[in-house]
């Protein structure tokens, strides 16, 4: 290929149209920068665009996940499943409050985990699952609840809000799903707990920003547990900013020595704009995966359904599946779609073949299944400023890489 024709296709720059900028301006001129109204407003309009009482922002999926976990009392002697092929921050809020990390292999050609090997992972000490959203794609509710049922009776509550619940805690790292859908529920409707992130790679984004939910029906007091959010996210302190501020309000207690998380109205004010733009980019987002779908999965290459009878992803990657190629032959295949200047990447490399999981003692071995999704896995650039053209020239470019890659593929 001649250099003159090699693009600069970056993997998932945020959409930020004049619109956002705008609306950041607003919020700098208006004296509230830090946590104040347009926080406040963008609260309201996430559980109302969810369909759920109560969202809590906060400045990372992470810190939401964490929160979750202390208010809920899970700590040391506990024990909490995720699954092996997630991201860190999955796993690590386990480590955070100290209670144990659980990995749970996928299904065999899945990205999700194995619910049998759930089943026979959970034991007196589990306190809570985190099923991953992976990619956007809700996970299989239905069979984590009934997992989750079937195991009542091995339940131990150590904090009252636990004996609410009375059964494991599904808290569900929806890192990647704002906006998904599954049996006619939204993304937020189905887990006890959902956390979402708005980082700057994310659908949504805030820059920085992730949000708590959880579902109305759980006999939740629904202002109690909006306010531990509140008091955990900022210093454990009784008033936020905007409440001090109120005229003779200054007086604030400290009722527990908390932590620093809270999203800022600048972070928020993004949001905002970003929410009335939201259906659009998300409709982008499925034009672009039918694109993939149509030009990839015809010559023997495995994807990721993302819409379907009764789901629809948030479309936020596109993982792809080389069958019958090695580790080293994909990340070949990355190099040379990085020289025709396309940034490739993979999701993911499974937990226990990180140093840090391998220092808690997990091994590669006891996860073949994750290990078999990452060997041959490629994700492809999907966001909404890729033209159908540049689309085409991933496409041809991967083919084309395809064919000199040792073995080939059939239909290539």
């Amino acid at each position: 290929m001649d250099d003159a024709e090699v693009r600069n296709i970056p993997f998932s720059p945020p959409d930020i149209s004049d619109a956002e900028i705008e609306e950041v301006v607003k919020a700098m001129k208006s004296g509230w920068i830090t946590t104040g109204p347009r926080t406040k407003e963008l609260e309201k309009r996430i559980s109302d665009y969810i369909g759920v009482d109560k969202a809590a922002c906060l400045n990372s999926a992470t810190a939401a996940m964490e929160l979750t976990l202390r208010i809920l009392g899970i700590g040391p002697g506990d024990e909490v499943i995720t699954s092996a092929y997630t991201y860190t921050a999955s796993a690590s809020v386990i480590e955070h409050v100290g209670a144990k990390i659980v990995l749970i292999d996928t299904a065999p050609d899945s990205f999700e985990m194995d619910y049998s090997k759930l089943a026979e992972a959970i034991t007196e000490k589990t306190k809570a699952i985190i099923p991953v959203d992976i990619a956007g794609k809700m996970c299989d509710y239905d069979t984590i609840f009934e997992v989750v049922e079937s195991k009542r009776d091995l339940f131990k509550p150590n904090s009252e809000l636990q004996s609410l619940f009375n059964r494991i805690i599904v808290l569900t790292d929806a890192a990647h799903a704002f906006g998904a859908e599954r049996k006619g529920f939204r993304c937020g409707q189905v887990a006890d707990f959902t956390c979402f992130s708005f980082h700057a790679v994310k659908n949504f984004t805030t820059a920085e920003g992730g949000a708590v939910v959880w579902r109305n029906d759980r006999g939740l007091d629904q202002e109690w547990l909006y306010n531990q959010f509140m008091l955990y996210s900022l210093h454990g302190q009784s008033k936020d900013a905007l409440a001090k501020a109120q005229k003779g309000a200054w007086e604030y207690d400290i009722v527990y020595p908390a932590y620093k998380c809270n999203m800022t109205d600048i972070m928020a004010s993004i949001g905002l704009v970003q929410l009335d733009r939201y259906k659009g980019l998300l409709e982008r987002r499925k034009e672009i995966i039918m694109m993939y779908d149509r030009a990839l999965l015809p010559i023997g290459l495995q994807g990721l359904e993302h819409y379907g009878e009764g789901f629809s992803s948030s479309g936020h990657l596109y993982l792809l599946r080389v069958p019958g190629i090695s580790k080293e032959q994909r990340n070949e295949i990355i190099i040379k779609m990085a020289d025709a200047g396309i940034a490739c990447n993979v999701h993911y490399k499974p937990l226990p073949m990180f140093t840090a999981y391998k220092n808690l003692g997990f091994d590669i071995e006891n996860y073949s299944n994750a290990y078999k999704q990452y060997a041959n896995e490629i994700t492809l650039p999907l966001h909404t400023l890729l033209r159908d053209e540049d689309v085409d020239y991933i496409t041809n470019n991967l083919k084309e890489i395809l064919k000199d890659i040792q073995g080939g593929l059939v239909g290539v």
